[in-house]
């Protein structure tokens, strides 16, 4: 039996196997919590050289490795979630669809590769395995870099949307701490910076492959990165000027931002309701010792369902918003009678939130619209009603249907929020980030995967919708990271003033930048046009793929 199970592993054993998932590990290892940002740029390279010269099935395994691979070690937070056996069938089964995207990416990139096969050439990869590729002229090759660099965009794009969208981690996230290069997102969105790097990492696996058929030729290594380079430096030198240009002098906004690293399981414990909320109490009381402007919750903070809970909640809000004369805003669950309503127990419930004016009226309130599928809802619940049984949310939420903005007129101020992972999604905070809106909020709950680097990761994907839309964007969470960006996507406040610990209860009192009032902000090229580059990356792509679709169909019917 030993013997019939190494014959089916020893493929994966291979060289290219090894290779691929080598580098699956070093994709993995660009994002946080390890954060070596250098890694991103050289991934997408050595899994092109993984599967170069393989068959087109070798090519498709060859990639799937290195996502599975990637997503096995990058998404290992979702371990953290309080229900072991979900946990674990989540990250298996999120883990294999995702790898699916980076496994056709491979294959298409081997399939579009301009090389000649020779059996004379034969050459070893880094002793790894032989290859017997030899690549056709510079301009081919350098056209097939830039289709490999819009293919992965494409991808991540499609990633974004199909079947509700899971657009974490994309491969530029793993640069947000590179200021003056994520400027980029103000034109192009996150798109770009991939294409960049992808591109980049491309023209290096070519030069690898032309370095292996004519050795110590190393002109050839600067004649294939020459192009993608060049753009990167003209690039990475206009956000420099963009990031050391001094601001106009402008006003702040003092806010107050309470984190109070609720665990998720005192959060689902009906005896814990009264003693949460009361902590939450104590510690915007602390935060009131500075006069803060605004006072922001993170999502879910509120026990209770506010508008209904006139016995705890309402009041204890309204108590506090009034002694202090400050605005609030704040994550809560809500609930209306729903329009196809049988019963009187029939409602919809909704994750939202709300701004509280000082004197304890209800300003606005906003739902989240982009849901978290088995977190939130559960799909085809209503076809398969056992479905409800694998999550614990019951029959779960109903989703907003548009964004919305707060005015606060006496702080001459206008914000919007975004609920949870809504800040990873680009088009979401485009649309929050409507007309007059100064800056962007994100409330979130965190506490669902501990102290692990889903924090840091989600972090890293927000920088980015403070580029895009040229605002601040203000992070209230749970437990940590509670912080704001500023509109060049650098992370502010991240740290207590008395501890490092970004998952501890505690407050945070941030100074916002903001224009002088009365004056109308830039909209970036990004806000106007949105993604434009995404949906080139995608045309092309598509028309890339064409020639291949019609050579299967001609060999078919020969």
């Amino acid at each position: 039996m030993m013997n019939a199970v190494w014959r089916r592993l020893r493929p994966l054993a291979s060289g290219r196997n090894a290779l691929a998932l080598f580098a699956g590990v070093l994709w993995a290892v660009a994002f946080p919590n390890f954060g070596v940002a250098g890694f991103g740029w050289v991934a997408p390279g050595l899994m092109v050289l993984a599967a170069s010269g393989a068959s087109r099935r070798e090519s498709f395994v060859c990639g799937y490795i290195s996502g599975l691979e990637h997503f096995f070690v990058s998404l290992n937070w979702l371990l953290n979630i309080p229900f072991p056996a979900g946990a674990i069938m989540g990250w298996l089964l999120l883990s294999a669809f995702l790898a699916l995207y980076p496994a056709l990416w491979v294959w298409l990139c081997i399939q579009w590769m301009p090389y000649v096969p020779d059996q004379a050439f034969q050459r070893e990869v880094s002793g790894l395995f032989q290859t017997t590729v030899r690549l056709q002229g510079w301009v081919r090759r350098s056209l097939w870099a830039i289709q490999c660099a819009a293919a992965w965009a494409a991808l991540e794009f499609l990633r974004g949307w199909f079947l509700s969208g899971f657009p974490w981690n994309n491969l530029s996230a793993s640069q947000y701490q590179i200021v003056p290069l994520i400027q980029m997102a103000s034109i192009t969105g996150t798109a770009g910076i991939t294409f960049l790097m992808v591109w980049t990492s491309c023209a290096f696996a070519s030069a690898v492959l032309l370095m292996m058929e004519t050795p110590r030729r190393w002109g050839r290594m600067a004649s294939e990165l020459a192009a993608p380079m060049s753009i990167f430096a003209i690039i990475f030198s206009m956000g420099v000027s963009k990031v050391m240009t001094p601001a106009m002098a402008g006003r702040t906004l003092k806010i107050a931002l309470v984190q109070p690293s609720i665990p998720q399981t005192l959060i689902w414990n009906p005896n814990e309701t009264t003693n949460r909320f009361l902590r939450l109490i104590e510690l915007s009381e602390t935060a009131m010792a500075s006069k803060p402007d605004l006072l922001i919750w993170p999502e879910a903070a509120v026990p209770n369902l506010l508008r209904y809970d006139m016995d705890l909640t309402y009041p204890a809000i309204t108590n506090l918003v009034r002694k202090h004369n400050v605005w609030l805003v704040l994550g809560a669950d809500d609930a209306e009678r729903s329009a196809a309503a049988k019963s009187r127990e029939d409602y919809d419930y909704f994750n939202s939130s709300f701004l509280i004016s000082p004197l304890g009226e209800l300003r606005g309130q906003y739902r989240k619209q982009h849901l978290v599928m088995f977190g939130e809802y559960i799909p085809f619940s209503r076809v398969f009603p056992f479905l409800k049984r694998l999550a614990p949310i019951g029959d779960g939420f109903k989703p907003g249907t548009h964004a919305v903005s707060f005015a606060i007129p006496s702080l001459n101020i206008k914000t919007a929020v975004l609920i949870c992972f809504e800040d990873i999604f680009p088009g979401l905070a485009r649309r929050a980030a409507g007309e007059d809106v100064d800056f962007l909020i994100n409330l979130t709950n965190n506490g669902w995967f501990g102290e692990g680097s889903a924090q840091w990761q989600h972090a890293a994907s927000a920088v980015f919708r403070a580029v895009e839309n040229g605002l601040p964007l203000v992070r209230c969470a749970n437990n940590g990271l509670t912080c704001w960006v500023d509109s060049f996507g650098r992370l502010r406040d991240i740290y207590f003033h008395d501890s490092k610990d970004i998952y501890k209860a505690g407050i945070k009192v941030v100074d916002l930048a903001l224009p002088v009032y009365g004056t109308r902000r830039v909209d970036t090229f990004y806000h106007i046009h949105g993604e434009w580059f995404a949906l080139g990356c995608s045309a092309l792509t598509l028309a890339s793929m064409a020639p291949l679709f019609f050579q299967r169909k001609r060999a078919s019917l020969s």
